[in-house]
């Protein structure tokens, strides 16, 4: 979902909703793997019945990851592939259910952003490789070692992860091998149904999950207490799954964390970027010769996001008593759900004014809670939204417009104020480039007679010192070149020095922060002057009628495959005027097929994945669609800094226009093109052990299995735990006992048990209405969030006196709350804080023991309490009681030499008696005269 930073948010405003993983790892015995029993119960403290996974986003970093090295072929993706979904099924180890869902063809809605993401890519993957060029052209002219080119290896385009290609293709091939041998070889798999569908099957992956889920609620052997985990990075997965009103719902997906060390695009080594690259260390002889190690790869690790929580803090955070109407809290996460929508996604440009780093979903619940009690009613009603109560919210945003645009100005001039004063500071404290070490590194002045030692590895050093010297030379030449540029121009230097002092600003011809902001923003997005009403009338219409459509699409499905948004940008909030006679309903269409979809999304450059009188459509000047092919375009930073965050301004794809030039090129396909062209079904696995197995053998006795989808049969949903839906054969892999492997690395299948079939979700009359509303006897878990942790929340975790609060969040491992979490003994504490000395911020010495404790006071008697009652410690004072007390209390204090842990044997033996009456107790925490136990 288009929302950056979005989960980001989520996480730190509602921090209990992320649980860590609690991963079994393999274990190696004498250099063999043992494999992890996914039969054995879960170590997270759950059992999940079904486990949905977003293929794309599990091939994506598989194909080209960004932390380390990328495969080298496509039968390194495979392998990577496949050990990712072992991964996950070893950590989720679902019960009931695998669904494997491979993009397929999406949306025009959604095609738009696959346009401009392909484009992007194939733009910035010339622009690395001239780039590369130049660099290993001037490291050689240099002398430096460069790593040879692999003959296995091959170049990757990550555009052939679009339905319709060969990759894709070839990838369904391993998919069904691979659910194949699991289904025979790992005892995990043998009671579960295997759902796989591939890039032929229309939609996209994610909701095709979210469609067989509403499906099967829909059936009147559905389980309602089915617990649902679904694997993807995405956004929108947080909005499906609140949107399925479903109590067990997790979203697993991988942690993320910033500034993890990525390989250089060069040498392929760490702690350095392309840009710096010295090429690859000489080959040496001996234990420290070594340029640099390579450093470790750290394993991702995963999280699970509770869907349930997020319920919870909704229920806290729109608690609206006094409402006209009956409270239902379920039309309320509805309306939340929407209201996010205005923040962006997939489908719409976010509104100028809202942004989420600015807090703007927490604008729109405060303005809906306000507005909501004179609406009469709740914004949406499964998937339908009511526009005139829309209308009074996106009033509400107009007002505060200009204040937004205000504060968002300030507030990066700030930001950019603070980042100029730390580079100018790291520039200042930045030492020489090079030191060197040994035999000639510099003598201190005044050191008589003091000679450094001589050097005990000559190589190593030489080799530094060559290093020093490249960087040095590049440095020189690059001065050189400033100077002789400056000596030509001294206005142009001078514009140089005003653009670097102002490098961090990007171009903004709108500037929203100044009046006239709205007149500008129409000239300088649409061509348009202000006070055309009508042109904005349109874009308003056009803005609406998506976000009728987004939630159509989120509630019920896709309600039109042609519908998209005609604009690049987005209207204001205070031109939403006049909606609700917007027509909300949609006509009926037919999803495109994929080597249309690649026409429509592919750049000129990946034009080696279509057939070859479909690529010349692209690149022949004569063809009547070359105008949506260009070769370069622009990328509209939109007051954004970098270019990822830019509008690409491609032109939008004439569908009529499309289509009539390709219907000159469908005869010229193949058999093999023709069978990737086509729209595909899923594919339903099972094991012998499955109580479907002897069912599916049935249908294939006596030559009476159904061959299409007309003759399909109902599946028995006592058999599969409520799954219901129709099968018939299977033309790919019915249950063939040999099955041949489709890499080289692999072997063949030789004794296949497992059968498969042609499925298909339950099917519903024209027009049906699927409800969102909790099922009847549906349970939630246990709750989480307490009333004190809202409110703790709120006060940005601290209590009213400003300290830090002791019921902080802090991290959880599995799903069981009285999990007995590995701590160290009191012993050991005692022992680290006798041991670790530190420093406060003053400089002056501290007791190891105050130290460990900052937010606790030492013990004092009761009599010294009772003494100084009337004298209270200060807010910024925990260490003793106010200085004009503290020289007649002194003989209360033992005193402190910082080298013992008591001063004498008298106090040795009251810190006993103490410790012995504190280990008689049961309870938590406890103060000493000496610290804290």
């Amino acid at each position: 979902m288009g929302v950056p930073a979005f989960f980001r948010w989520l996480s730190r405003k509602y921090p209990s909703i992320v649980i860590h993983c609690n991963e079994e790892t393999v274990k190696e015995v004498n250099g063999i793997k043992i494999p992890i029993d996914t039969s054995q119960p879960n170590p997270n403290d759950i059992e999940f019945d079904n486990l949905y996974l977003d293929m794309n986003g599990i091939i994506h970093p598989c194909s080209h990851p960004e932390d380390r090295p990328a495969p080298k072929n496509e039968e390194e993706i495979m392998l990577a592939i496949f050990e990712a979904i072992d991964r996950l099924f070893a950590i989720v180890r679902p019960r009931r259910l695998l669904y494997m869902a491979i993009d397929g063809v999406a949306p025009r809605a959604k095609m738009n952003q696959q346009r401009s993401r392909r484009f992007r890519a194939s733009k910035e993957s010339f622009e690395n490789s001239r780039i590369k060029a130049d660099i290993k052209a001037e490291l050689r002219a240099k002398g430096a070692l460069l790593p040879e080119d692999d003959p296995k290896a091959e170049k990757f385009d990550s555009n052939c992860i679009t339905p319709g290609t060969e990759f894709m293709f070839r990838l369904a091939a391993c998919l069904r091998f691979y659910v194949l041998e699991r289904l025979n070889n790992d005892p995990g798999w043998k009671n579960i149904e295997v759902i796989l569908s591939d890039a032929n099957v229309p939609g996209e992956g994610e909701h095709k999950i979210m469609d067989f889920i509403r499906r099967q609620r829909g059936q009147p052997n559905h389980d309602p207490n089915t617990h649902h985990c679904i694997c993807g990075a995405d956004a929108d997965l947080i909005m499906l799954g609140l949107a399925t009103h479903e109590p067990n719902f997790t979203i697993i997906r991988e942690e993320f964390k910033p500034n993890q060390p990525r390989p250089c695009g060069i040498c392929a080594q760490y702690g350095h970027e392309m840009d710096d690259c010295c090429g690859l260390p000489k080959v040496k002889e001996g234990e420290h010769d070594e340029l640099q190690a390579q450093s470790s790869i750290c394993k991702t690790n995963y999280i699970f996001i509770r869907i349930c929580v997020i319920r919870e803090y909704i229920r806290m955070e729109l608690d609206m008593p006094g409402l006209p109407f009956e409270y239902d809290f379920e039309n309320v996460v509805d309306d939340w759900v929407m209201m996010c929508f205005f923040v962006g996604n997939d489908f719409l440009p976010h509104l100028p004014s809202l942004e989420i780093r600015e807090g703007a979903i927490d604008k729109l619940v405060r303005l809906y809670k306000d507005i909501v009690h004179h609406t009469g009613g709740y914004l949406t009603k499964n998937g339908h939204i009511n526009l005139d109560r829309v209308e009074k919210i996106m009033r509400g945003i107009g007002r505060m417009e200009d204040e937004i645009f205000r504060k968002r100005r300030e507030s990066d001039l700030n930001y950019r104020a603070r980042e100029k004063s730390k580079r100018q500071k790291k520039q200042s404290d930045r030492g020489p480039s090079y030191v060197p070490e040994g035999q000639f590194a510099p003598i201190p002045l005044g050191s008589k007679g003091l000679m450094p030692p001589a050097l005990s590895d000559i190589r190593s050093t030489a080799r530094d010192m060559r290093t020093s010297d490249l960087r040095n030379l590049d440095a020189a030449s690059s001065l050189r070149a400033m100077l002789h540029d400056s000596l030509q121009s001294s206005s142009t230097d001078s514009v140089k020095r005003k653009k670097e002092d102002n490098d961090d600003e990007p171009d903004d011809d709108v500037r929203l922060w100044e009046d006239g902001w709205k007149e500008r923003y129409y000239k300088s997005k649409f061509d348009v002057s202000m006070k055309d009403f009508a042109f904005r009338r349109k874009v308003v219409r056009s803005y609406v009628e998506g976000l009728c459509w987004v939630l159509s699409y989120y509630y019920q499905g896709c309600a039109s495959w042609t519908w998209f948004f005609p604009f690049h940008y987005a209207p204001f909030a205070s031109d939403f005027v006049d909606i609700i006679d917007v027509p909300s309903q949609f006509s009926t269409s037919n999803p495109k097929k994929p080597l249309e979809q690649l026409m429509c999304v592919f750049p000129a450059a990946s034009g080696q994945f279509l057939p070859n009188s479909w690529r010349i459509l692209m690149n022949k000047p004569e063809s009547p669609i070359i105008d949506f092919y260009p070769e370069d375009f622009q990328i509209d930073l939109n007051g954004k800094k970098y270019a990822w965050q830019g509008v690409a301004l491609l032109p939008f794809v004439d569908e009529e226009r499309m289509i009539g030039a390709l219907k000159h090129v469908y005869p010229d396909l193949s058999a093999a093109e023709r069978m990737r062209n086509s729209l595909g079904n899923d594919i339903l696995f099972v094991g012998r052990h499955h109580a479907l197995y002897s069912f599916f053998k049935g249908l294939g006795e006596n030559n009476n299995q159904p061959l299409s989808f007309e003759e399909a049969v109902d599946i028995d949903p006592a058999l599969t735990k409520g799954m219901a839906g129709k099968v018939w054969k299977d033309s790919f892999c019915s249950g063939p006992t040999h099955v041949s492997a489709p890499l080289a690395c692999l072997e063949d299948l030789k004794n296949n048990c497992a059968l498969s079939m042609s499925y298909k979700d339950p099917v519903y009359p024209d027009g049906h209405v699927f409800e969102a509303k909790l099922l009847p006897g549906a349970r939630f878990p246990e709750v989480t969030v307490k009333p004190r942790d809202f409110s703790y929340k709120n006060n940005r975790g601290r209590n009213s006196f400003g300290r830090q609060n002791p019921r902080n969040w802090q991290p959880r491992i599995g799903f069981d709350p009285h999990r007995n979490h590995q701590r160290l003994h009191q012993s050991s504490h005692r022992h680290l804080n006798h041991h670790l000395h530190h420093r406060s911020n003053n400089d002056s010495y501290r007791p190891p023991f105050q130290n460990a404790y900052p937010s606790q006071r030492p013990y004092y008697s009761q009599e010294y309490n009772q003494q100084n009652r009337n004298n209270r410690w200060p807010r910024n004072d925990s260490w003793g009681p106010r200085p004009e007390f503290r020289q007649q209390q002194q003989s209360h204090r033992p005193r402190w030499d910082g080298r013992e842990r008591y001063p004498d044997a008298a106090h040795q033996r009251f810190s006993d008696k103490r410790h012995n009456d504190r280990e008689d107790n049961s309870g938590s925490g406890g103060y000493s005269r000496y610290g804290v136990y």
